[in-house]
């Protein structure tokens, strides 16, 4: 271990049962909760051993891996991608030794494709969305009884026998703590949040001296990361505030897309069962929205999952303005829409998708001119419109420098791709070609990244990780960007646009007679769009028809 990674952990344990001694106080905990003031002042300072050590292995490792090598060489970048991978990993363990607020950084991270190497998002984006710590029965049976006076079988009326049996699957099968939605029972204890908030803010602090990698900009991994996790972690771990949100999500697609509401679902909240520290939801049978066995099993095709997904979240960023922003594989799920199916369905057997949207703690709020903003930039993205890519750009604070930047960072395509008017010119094409020319461009751009990234709200921020889910979530359905769902964001954000217009100068006739006017020209710039996207598609196809 490095000198300065011996001196931070030292200062580290120094500190440790002070910032405990905080932690505690903030959380409000009382002379009755000595115990676990206790606890924290022991926690605190091993956290903060794990965390130095880690830091100081991921430093000597950067700064010495390389050692005489020449950079950009290829023997450079063969060791730098093995540093890189070690790192992860390292960072990885950290995460699920520390638990708690740390399993939620590496979530953070495994979103962060433009301030992280790929080898820490590829590794986080594998571990941390599924594989998360479990806990026991008799735990969730202590929160139950402490939550609501009683034991679960008790409250849930089960018969002596299935009690029995209830006991034995709980012994078999431990019960996972958030995210994971496999049980209909969540629990979270806030006392040891604090704590581990500052924990975080330490660890972070420690990579700004010990140069974690020297692309990063340790600023901006602190405001990203720091922040968000302090300002959203006590919402999305507040049961209550998460189920609020599921049932408002569910009623803006009721009253604002009521063309799709009927496709969209959130597992039912049972109130009179639920706390700040316990949530009961519905049992949901459905696949994983990337599983796409289950999906054909159901008798549903990956293609409408994707183009229901698109159309979800487009109605949610851009006429909604209260956003999913988890939306992960494992966070949303898909089954046949529960009911009657047509003859003509029946006969081709094809069924209708239903998504289920779950972990309803992170969301956030676009007010209305980011909202209009954000709907004119995507529809001007769509229609490789440069005036209102730059327009709107600039008025989301990218600045009049990095406009172009931006629109790459939305689209994941360089500037000579995203204003082509070709149909498919904001498509990702799944090949070894497109990812080089992403990670030479990351590389390239990356102190222009950073800096764009500074500048953009934090709400802007997290459209940007809500979009890098989508994109993968699209990646594993379709193998690539279906050609459909930039006609779907064409059609969602210029809607939107219309709308903020009618709003603003809906009572003028003229106005009025100019928005049906821009609406006709719309609808039949779509169709041409539409027809465009199915010619190429079959232009595509035939030659694979041909040779088999």
């Amino acid at each position: 271990m490095s000198r300065a990674g011996l001196k931070l952990g030292a200062a580290g344990l120094g500190g440790g049962a002070a910032a405990a001694a905080a932690a505690a106080a903030a959380s409000g905990a009382s002379w009755e909760d000595a115990p676990r003031a206790l606890k924290l002042c022991g926690l605190v300072p091993l956290r903060l051993l794990r965390d130095s050590c880690t830091a100081a292995c991921i430093a000597f490792d950067y700064q010495y891996s390389c050692w005489g090598v020449q950079q950009g060489s290829d023997e450079w970048a063969r060791i730098r991608h093995a540093v890189h991978l070690r790192s992860a990993h390292r960072l990885q363990d950290l995460c699920f030794r520390n638990g708690g607020i740390y399993i939620k950084l590496g979530q953070h991270l495994a979103q962060l494709d433009y301030v992280v190497p790929q080898e820490y998002v590829q590794t986080m984006r594998e571990s941390m969305l599924k594989r998360c710590p479990v806990s026991s029965y008799d735990q969730v049976r202590r929160v139950f009884i402490k939550e609501l006076g009683q034991p679960p079988e008790d409250v849930f009326l089960l018969s002596p026998f299935l009690r029995l049996f209830s006991l034995l699957l709980s012994s078999l099968c431990p019960i996972p703590s958030p995210p994971s939605h496999s049980t209909y029972l969540y629990f979270f204890s806030f006392r040891s949040l604090p704590t581990s908030i500052r924990c975080l803010s330490l660890a972070l602090l420690l990579h700004k001296f010990m140069l974690l990698e020297p692309m990063m900009d340790a600023r901006l991994l602190s405001r990203w990361l720091v922040e968000e996790v302090r300002e959203s972690s006590p919402k999305e771990l507040n049961f209550l505030h998460e189920a609020r949100n599921s049932e408002k999500c569910v009623d803006n697609f009721k009253r604002l897309s009521p063309h799709i509401a009927e496709s969209i679902y959130a597992p039912k909240v049972y109130w009179n069962l639920s706390t700040p520290r316990l949530l009961t939801m519905e049992f949901m049978e459905a696949a994983e929205v990337t599983d796409v066995k289950a999906i054909k099993k159901h008798g549903l095709r990956p293609h409408d999952v994707s183009k229901l997904v698109s159309k979800a979240f487009a109605e949610m960023m851009f006429k909604h303005g209260f956003v999913h922003c988890d939306p992960h594989a494992a966070n949303l799920m898909v089954r046949p829409l529960p009911k009657p199916v047509s003859w003509w369905s029946s006969f081709f057997k094809r069924r209708k998708p239903q998504l289920i949207l779950l972990d309803h703690g992170l969301y956030k709020e676009l007010d209305f001119d980011t909202r209009t903003s954000y709907a004119a930039l995507w529809k001007g993205l769509v229609f490789a419109d440069e005036k209102a890519i730059r327009e709107n750009s600039i008025n989301l604070g990218a600045g009049e420098d990095l406009y172009v930047l931006f629109a790459g960072v939305l689209t994941m395509r360089p500037w000579k791709r995203v204003i082509d008017p070709s149909v498919d010119h904001l498509a990702l094409r799944p090949s070894h070609d497109d990812r080089s020319e992403l990670q030479m461009y990351a590389a390239q751009y990356f102190p222009q990244i950073s800096e764009l990234l500074r500048r953009l709200p934090r709400v802007i921020l997290l459209m940007l990780k809500t979009n890098d889910c989508l994109r993968a979530l699209n990646h594993d359905l379709v193998e690539g960007s279906p050609l459909e769902s930039f006609l779907i964001i064409g059609r969602v954000s210029s809607e939107a646009v219309l709308d903020a217009k009618r709003m603003i100068n809906g009572s003028n006739i003229s106005s009025r007679f100019r928005i049906n006017i821009e609406h006709l020209f719309l609808e039949a710039r779509l169709l041409a769009m539409k027809l465009a996207i199915w010619l190429l598609l079959l232009r595509n196809s035939l030659p694979l028809r041909w040779e088999q």
